[in-house]
């Protein structure tokens, strides 16, 4: 007898024995029973083992992501956060097609991630958020969500002189909207005016669409101005939200302020209160009274055609004009300038024969163009005439009060 390798007993008569087909297939069973003995283990069986085994393998981590997925409308203010509960977070990334990631920032526990950045409009974004549990199984989210779609945006213009030159002591801030404002206290909070010499001040509605900001008083001398009008992810009203911010500024320069007294048929220049010039002038005659009170110099222009059929005088009129000015300062949207008028010399200072403007020698006009700037001040006294409120950069001529009343914030 012989003992194999895995203590098989196996007679020498039955290997001798048997024919060769047989000896083989004896071999066979011989290897297959030490394989059989050697090798194997036992496994499990049963219908509970397949899923037994799978359930060892998924993680206990879950994660809730708000905007919950497939949300729309979501608004620039709504919070954008990850949450894993029965774990932590290990990566979060939320970001449009072809656009940046939101900034955010993770817990200390590292299981919720909060968004820290703006959402804009009109955007569907896609969150891909993955966390693992205690035993480092992990867990991957994705979903989408999209802001909300406005019925129009909220752009801004604004007016603040020639850019890079000082501006005049009447120059208010002057700020246009693109679509009408309903909510004017939410967009006013988000304006702001920062100044180098503190001084007191307002903002003022005068439509859905126009808002000036203006000091009680004319500026200071040498004042820095700089605006900013928060608008990004502001709602409006009525479907319309901004979509940008803006920032802009300018600087203030000497005080000039004139006066133009129209029945002494005079105009006084001052800067800093120092008289500088007295000028002869001829301002509106009868039928054309320039208008009285206080209006600021808008435009400057070396030379500008006149034509009487734009302040609706025809061309059959008596009173028709169409002529080429010099030095043009205006001051009204109706058409009331300074500007040189050498036609009328012998009238300046004596007389008023002009169309409803402030008519000057060419000497003069020259002069007073070089020392004036947009947002200087022109105040037109003993004038029957009053000032249509609007028609022109007519800030000045409401009282503090009534001004300070335009506010949405008031």
């Amino acid at each position: 007898m012989y003992v194999g390798d895995c203590g098989e007993r196996v007679t020498r008569a039955a290997i001798a024995g048997t024919p060769a087909r047989l000896s083989v297939l004896v071999l066979g069973l011989v290897t297959a029973v030490l394989i059989t003995s050697c090798t194997s283990t036992p496994t499990a069986s049963g219908p509970g083992a397949a899923s037994a085994s799978s359930a060892a393998a998924v993680s206990k981590a879950s994660i809730t992501v708000n905007p919950g997925a497939g949300a729309r409308g979501v608004r620039p203010s709504d919070p954008v956060s990850v949450v894993a509960s029965n774990g932590t977070l290990t990566s979060v990334v939320i970001k449009a097609a072809g656009g940046a990631a939101l900034s955010g920032s993770l817990s200390s526990d590292q299981a919720t991630w909060t968004a820290t950045s703006s959402l804009p409009l009109s955007t569907t974004f896609v969150v891909v958020a993955r966390a693992v549990d205690a035993d480092g199984r992990g867990k991957t989210l994705k979903s989408t969500f999209s802001t909300l779609r406005p019925t129009a945006t909220l752009k801004a213009v604004w007016s603040a002189g020639p850019q890079g030159k000082k501006v005049g002591v009447g120059m208010p801030i002057l700020v246009a909207f693109s679509s009408p404002v309903t909510d004017k206290a939410a967009v006013e909070r988000q304006m702001s005016v920062s100044l180098s010499i503190p001084i007191e001040g307002s903002w003022h509605w005068f439509s859905d669409k126009s808002v000036h900001w203006r000091p009680k008083t004319f500026w200071p001398a040498g004042e820095q101005v700089s605006v900013t009008l928060g608008l990004k992810g502001i709602d409006a009203g009525n479907g319309v939200w901004g979509t940008t911010d803006y920032t802009f500024g300018y600087n203030i320069g000497s005080s000039m302020i004139s006066t133009v007294d129209v029945t002494r048929h005079t105009m006084t220049v001052t800067e800093s209160g120092r008289v500088l010039r007295v000028i002869p002038i001829t301002t509106g005659k009868p039928g054309y009274a320039t208008r009285g009170g206080i209006k600021v110099i808008m435009t400057q222009e070396t030379s500008r055609v006149m034509d009487s059929t734009t302040v609706d005088i025809p061309k059959s009129s008596p009173d028709a004009y169409h002529l080429t000015v010099k030095y043009a300062q205006r001051l009204t949207w109706s058409g009331e300038f300074l500007h040189a008028a050498p036609w009328s010399v012998a009238s300046q200072g004596h007389a008023n024969v002009s169309h409803g403007c402030t008519g000057m020698s060419d000497a003069n006009a020259i002069w007073l163009f070089g020392v004036s700037k947009i947002g200087d001040v022109v105040s037109y006294v003993h004038s029957a005439r009053p000032l249509e409120q609007g028609n022109g950069w007519t800030d000045w001529n409401l009282t503090w009060s009534a001004w300070q009343a335009g506010s949405a914030l008031a």
